[in-house]
């Protein structure tokens, strides 16, 4: 079939376009200053506060990069993917095995080389956690389109068979994986000490968000995409092939998990094979608060979690423990639909 011109594709995009040009509902984002703002007289010690405020601040960034993957393949695809955590568990052994091969990079103390090496591990991880989620959607999700139940079954199913190979490959037991060397320790900001690696998470952390929002809303690529969300139909009748962009999607989604494996791995500072299964609760309530599907309310929702684990966590430990599910059952009393509703579903 001949390809139709660029403009039709425009029009047919058109309804969703309009959509992203609607008036931005400000009041979701007062939560995370409000949230830090109410914890500031808990806390008491402002020094103490600014170190917790940006330990939360990377926490939450990394759990968004961890989620934004499945916020993608669930809001564009409508596929719900339980499977996501064994690409992030892929993502980190891969971190693993291409750090430990360069021990000049990663041990050397200049932050060029260092961020080098990180960098490398990244995009190593990206692409193998991209290529398997191409299979694992050739061959279990392509199967149950459309059937919830199902893909929740059959990908929980994937997620296991997949943490029985890391296992080959790489073992069961848990493997160190250190920081390189001058992303080690803290900075002193005053009184207040932070981390320099959570420096870096909120650095990719918004690199990633900004990312996702400019393809989606500024691209033709986007366009296509939420134009085929909104009526496949019409854009298969002008010639794109809708299946192959959803594949892509799935692509960069399972991509965006093994980046997410990275840094939570680098966070963490060691693996496990299971480590994907441990982080996929967290991943749901993000973006159960946030609205299944939402870009924006994913990473408010990330931000809102990583900020009450860290005060949760200094000022009641015991309570830090299930705080992430009374913040989700706050939030779903206040908005059934999380923070930014996408659509029915």
């Amino acid at each position: 079939m001949e390809q139709t011109p660029p403009i039709p594709v425009t029009q047919a995009a058109a309804a969703p376009a309009v959509l992203a040009r609607r008036q931005i509902d400000w009041l979701p984002l007062a939560l995370v200053p409000a949230l830090a703002l109410a914890a500031l007289p808990l806390i008491g010690s402002g020094s103490t506060w600014v170190t917790l405020t940006a330990a939360g601040l990377a926490m939450g960034m990394i759990i968004f990069i961890i989620a934004s993957g499945l916020t993608l393949i669930f809001g564009l695809m409508d596929v719900l993917n339980f499977g996501h955590g064994v690409f992030i568990a892929l993502g980190a052994f891969i971190a693993v095995s291409v750090l430990g091969r360069m021990p000049d990079l990663t041990g050397a103390d200049n932050l060029a080389l260092n961020l080098a090496a990180i960098g490398i591990a990244m995009l190593a991880a990206m692409a193998a956690a991209g290529a398997i989620g191409l299979l694992f959607e050739q061959v279990i999700v392509r199967r149950v389109y459309g059937q919830h139940l199902k893909q929740i079954l059959i990908t929980m199913g994937g997620m296991v068979v997949g943490e029985e190979l890391i296992k080959v490959f790489w073992g069961p037991q848990q493997i160190a994986l250190n920081l390189p060397a001058t992303l080690r320790g803290a900075i002193l900001i005053g009184d207040s000490a932070i981390e320099k690696y959570r420096l870096l998470a909120v650095v990719v952390g918004l690199a990633v968000f900004i990312s996702m929002l400019l393809i989606l809303n500024r691209t033709k690529l986007g366009l296509l995409i939420r134009a085929g969300v909104q009526d496949r139909e019409m854009v298969e009748s002008l010639g794109y092939r809708i299946k192959r962009l959803f594949v892509g999607v799935f692509i960069a989604g399972s991509a965006l998990a093994g980046l997410g494996g990275v840094m939570w791995g680098l966070y963490q500072q060691s693996v496990i094979p299971q480590m994907g299964a441990h982080v996929n609760v967290l991943i749901f309530i993000v973006i159960i608060i946030g609205g299944l599907g939402s870009t924006g309310g994913c990473f408010l929702g990330a931000l809102l979690v990583g900020l009450l684990a860290n005060y949760t966590g200094f000022l009641a430990p015991k309570v830090a423990l299930f705080s992430n599910i009374l913040l989700m059952v706050a939030i779903l009393l206040w908005r059934p639909q999380g923070v930014y509703q996408v659509t029915n579903r």
